[in-house]
């Protein structure tokens, strides 16, 4: 019964190869069904390559792919590899768990034996089994994610409360054959220089497309995959990182929609790390017109940690580019969104311990009276969150060195608050930070207080003309008679008795 059921699957398998095959490799596939095995002693050259030996109908060389690696000789376990890889590209419905339970548990103990045999690392993998292997990732790995209905919102984040990710129930099986494909990559036994033609252009794009995926899991393994693939492949690397920017840019600029953002930012971190110095302007351009813009979206509290740790990265490399930087945040501070200034708060803060003198003063009016309007906030986590920038000592230096300045710009800010601020952590806070300017310089700060009272004084007599000036509005308007269309003045007394 089970031999029955078993002699079944290489038939789907070769009707699910020809279906998805390209058509000039049909009549080689048939001629391999047919049992021709001629095509393993072959030169692997242009089409023969591609379906003779890597899509056989039941068996390769006259090998049961059942059969255990143990069972066979060495000259053969190659042989044997790429007819179980190739019984594995049978694919099955999962929705349904009572569906083909027999036929699933056999997929399932071949990709784990093969699995075995990778982290073995016993022989060097030869082109048909390398293209194989790539053959039976993509059927089982690539495909297209149903689209997401359930809101309008711009991204996956703000549902992150009301609905759990949607998970593949293929998943056990999606789970091994990516474990296998790592262990693929990362096996010494692998040639690069031939694998390059099979984990191709193509191969890779397919591979970032997944990371659309709302599994946390399968995005997990697809990050570390093309990590090593990063890594492993040194001929791809220009095109990877030109086609995250391409994410990166459609994600930004178009839709704001994207599961695999975090993820993204987490191997482009990885990679920043290693560029040599100094950073090319490829490199730059990215920071300017990729990092810096993906401040931007509603849903960055979701990537933030890695967005950051992708900026510092590239500010340790060159802290020239501090300066740049600062000036892009500034340019997509958030005016509504507390949450978004609280994090903002905090990057700049980790690019203040960075930065050098002279790039501080390129931007210290700019960058303190955003801080100043951070400490007025009404929203107590954001005035606290810029007040507790003095408790830095880095930065704490870096206002010393430059209080004449500074003072003037943040003093108003320190003595509205004192005043009239509702928060008493935060009138605490401010006090302190009063207090350490105090003690800074003395005479600075008497002058700083005395120039303010005397804007306060200068703003209170502008605030009493303007109402004098709309007191004689009324009084004139009030003697004119009201005739045909002439406008009606109402004051404030009959509003408020007609309401």
């Amino acid at each position: 019964m089970l031999r029955q059921i078993l002699s079944k699957l290489p038939r789907k398998s070769l009707k699910t190869d020809s279906a998805e095959s390209i058509r000039p490799e049909s009549p080689l596939t048939q001629q391999r069904s047919n049992g021709s095995a001629a095509g393993l002693g072959k030169s692997s050259s242009g089409p023969k390559r591609t379906s003779s030996v890597v899509f056989p109908a039941s068996v390769v060389a006259g090998i049961e792919p059942l059969v255990p690696f143990k069972d066979v000789p060495n000259a053969e376990k190659m042989n044997l590899f790429v007819s179980k890889v190739s019984l594995c590209c049978v694919t099955f419905d999962f929705s349904d768990p009572s569906k083909n339970t027999l036929e699933k548990d056999v997929k399932r103990q071949t990709l784990l034996e093969l699995v075995e045999f990778v982290a073995s690392g016993s022989m060097r993998f030869s082109e048909p089994a390398i293209l194989a292997m790539c053959r039976m990732c993509a059927v089982n790995l690539f495909r297209v994610f149903p689209p997401n209905y359930r809101s309008n919102s711009s991204s996956v984040a703000e549902n992150d409360d009301n609905d759990d990710p949607m998970f593949d129930p293929a998943w056990p099986h999606l789970q091994i054959v990516y474990d296998l494909l790592l262990r693929f990559i990362n096996s010494s036994c692998l040639d690069a220089k031939v694998a390059k033609k099979y984990i191709d252009h193509s191969f890779i794009l397919r591979l970032l497309d997944l990371f659309g995926t709302e599994d946390p899991r399968e995005r997990d393994c697809l990050k570390t995959i093309l990590h090593r693939v990063y890594g492993k492949f040194m001929v791809h690397r220009p095109f990877i990182r030109k086609s995250l920017s391409n994410i990166f840019y459609r994600f930004v600029f178009e839709t704001e929609k994207h599961n695999g953002i975090a993820e993204l930012l987490e191997i482009f971190g990885s990679i920043i790390s290693g560029f040599a110095l100094p950073l090319k302007e490829e490199h730059k351009i990215f920071l300017w017109r990729v990092l810096i813009p993906l401040h931007k979206p509603k849903s960055v509290g979701v990537y933030f940690q890695q967005l950051s740790y992708c900026v510092i990265q590239f500010i340790e490399k060159e802290p020239r580019l501090a300066s740049m930087v600062i000036k892009g945040i500034l340019k997509y501070w958030p005016i509504t969104n507390s949450q978004k200034e609280v994090m903002f708060l905090g990057e700049l803060e980790e690019i203040l311990e960075a930065i050098s003198m002279v790039e501080f003063q390129k931007v210290m009016v700019p960058l303190f009276w955003r801080i100043g309007c951070c400490i007025n906030s009404f929203h107590f986590q954001v005035a606290e969150r810029a007040l507790f920038l003095w408790n830095n000592d880095q930065i704490v230096n870096l206002i010393a060195h430059n209080r004449l300045v500074i003072l003037p710009i943040i003093f108003p800010a320190l003595e509205k608050n004192a005043h009239s601020h509702w928060n008493p952590g935060v009138l605490n806070l401010t006090q302190n930070v009063r207090k350490m300017f105090s003690e800074m310089d003395d005479a600075l700060y008497l002058a700083c207080l005395d120039q303010f009272k005397e804007d306060e004084e200068k703003l209170s007599l502008l605030a009493e003309q303007r109402k004098e000036a709309w007191r004689r509005l009324e009084y004139a308007a009030s003697l004119k008679p009201v005739t045909g269309n002439t406008a009606v003045l109402v004051t404030p007394l009959a509003t408020s008795i007609a309401c």
